[in-house]
C-alpha cells in the first residue's frame, strides 16, 4: 500500500495548521517554553518497568496498543491483557467497565512514554501512524529526543520518542537543556521508505522511556519521588519538574497544569494503576527500602519488591531485575 505522507497529511492527524501549533502542543506535553543511545534510559540504577492502567473497554484498549503502538498481546482474559515486546511486559490493562473515566484535572496518569531502540524504528513508525490516519495530538525536537504524542481511546496519554546520543546532551549545573522545537519531519522520514509501510510490530528493544504524571503539588511530588525515592532533579520549568536515575534526561516528569491542588486519587476511575521501577542491583532496592521506610511512606512487601503509595494515591512498585 501506498499513502501520501506529506507534511499536510501529519498536520491533519496532529489537529494544526502549521509544525509551530504542533510544537506548542508538544510543549504542553513536556512543559517547556514555546519558543542519548537509546538504551541509555535502561542502562541506569533505576529505571522504569511496566505500567498497569485500568480500562473500561479492554478489548477495545488492547486493540488500540497492539494495532497502534505494535505491542505483541502476550495474555489476555475477560478481565486484563498483558502487552510487551520481545516477552518482556510493557503495559497490563485492567478491565473495569463500570468506572468513570478519570478527570484531566485529577493527580494520575499525563502520558506513558514508550521509547524506540533507534530514531529509524521512531520514522518506520510514524509512516505506520500516518498510514493507518491515528489521530496524533503534538511532535516536537526536545533537544535530548524527538517525540510525537496521541491518546488512547479513553484519553490516556501516549508519547511515542526516540533519544540522541546522550553525548549530544547539554547539562549545566545538574540541569539538562531541553526544548519544544519543530521537529524536522522530512529528516526523520528520509530514515524509511515513507510510501510502503514495515511497521508491522515494536521492535524487540522498545522500553517504557519514562512516565509523565499529573500531581497536585510540585514541592510534596520532589518531596516523594526525589526525597524518598531517590531520583535525581534533572530540570524544572513551568509548573513541571524532571527527575532521572543515572544522569538520564528523565525517567519521571511531573506537572500541575490541570491538576494544581487536587487530592487523592479515586481508584473507583480508569486511568494509572500502577507503574514500577526496577533496580539494577539487589543492594539498591534494599537500601530504598530503607529510605522509603525512614521517610515514613506507606510500604507493601511484595515478591519482588515492594510498593509504595505517592500523596496522591498513585502506586509505584520498586522491583528487583
Amino acid at each position: 500500500m501506498t499513502i501520501d505522507l506529506t507534511r499536510r497529511t501529519l498536520l491533519q492527524l496532529a489537529g494544526a495548521t502549521s509544525l509551530a501549533m504542533a510544537a506548542a502542543a508538544a510543549a504542553r506535553a513536556e512543559g517547556t517554553p514555546q519558543g542519548g543511545g537509546p538504551t541509555f534510559a535502561s542502562r541506569t540504577p533505576m529505571r522504569v518497568g511496566m505500567v498497569t492502567l485500568r480500562v473500561k473497554n479492554l478489548d477495545k484498549v488492547a486493540d488500540y496498543y497492539r494495532d497502534v503502538i505494535g505491542l505483541t498481546v502476550m495474555e489476555r482474559s475477560a478481565a486484563t491483557a498483558k502487552l510487551g515486546t520481545s516477552g518482556l511486559t510493557l503495559l497490563v490493562l485492567e478491565a473495569r467497565p463500570d468506572a468513570a473515566i478519570e478527570p484531566r484535572n485529577a493527580a494520575g496518569l499525563y502520558h506513558t512514554a514508550f521509547l524506540m531502540p533507534t530514531r529509524k524504528d521512531l520514522a518506520r513508525w510514524l509512516v505506520h501512524a500516518a498510514s493507518h490516519r491515528v489521530p496524533l495530538s503534538g511532535f516536537a525536537d526536545h533537544l535530548v529526543s524527538e517525540s510525537v504524542y496521541l491518546d488512547d481511546p479513553e484519553g490516556n496519554g501516549i508519547e511515542v520518542y526516540a533519544d540522541r546520543d546522550p553525548s549530544q546532551w547539554q547539562w549545566s549545573e545538574g540541569s539538562v537543556k531541553m526544548a519544544a522545537d519543530e521537529l524536522n519531519i522530512p529528516d526523520l522520514l528520509s530514515l524509511t521508505n515513507t510510501r510502503v509501510p514495515d511497521y508491522a510490530k515494536a521492535p524487540d528493544g522498545m522500553r517504557v522511556g519514562h512516565m509523565h504524571l499529573r500531581v497536585g503539588d510540585l514541592v510534596q511530588a520532589e518531596s516523594f519521588y526525589h526525597g524518598i525515592v531517590g531520583l535525581d532533579p534533572t530540570r524544572k520549568r513551568n509548573g513541571a519538574a524532571f527527575l532521572a536515575s543515572g544522569r538520564y534526561h528523565h525517567h519521571l516528569g511531573m506537572n500541575i497544569w490541570q491538576s494544581q491542588g487536587a487530592g487523592q486519587r479515586d481508584e473507583s476511575t480508569t486511568g494509572l494503576a500502577w507503574f514500577s521501577l526496577v533496580m539494577a542491583k539487589p543492594e539498591l532496592l534494599a537500601a530504598q527500602e530503607e529510605r522509603l521506610r525512614r521517610g515514613g511512606a506507606k510500604v507493601t512487601p511484595l515478591a519482588d519488591g515492594m510498593e509504595a503509595i505517592d500523596p496522591w494515591g498513585t502506586r509505584v512498585r520498586l522491583l528487583r531485575v
